[in-house]
């Protein structure tokens, strides 16, 4: 015997999708599109000042990455 699933059905707009995102869904990419932009722009001055919290901080991402 199956379970019956209970599906609401959607309400029919005019062809409008009204789509919310959560604050993430945007920030996290366009942080990450940042800080790929800046590595790439400027490699050079991610180790000028001897260990930046930024490059120490990726460093830390790549090793847990992988493991």
């Amino acid at each position: 015997m199956s379970t019956p699933t209970h599906t609401h059905p959607r309400p029919v707009s005019g062809g409008d999708a009204d789509t919310r995102l959560p604050w993430w869904a945007l920030a996290l990419p366009t942080l990450a599109f940042v800080l790929l932009l800046g590595l790439i722009l400027d490699p050079s001055e991610a180790h000028a000042a001897g260990r930046p919290a930024l490059a120490h901080l990726l460093e830390q991402a790549r090793h847990l990455v992988g493991r």
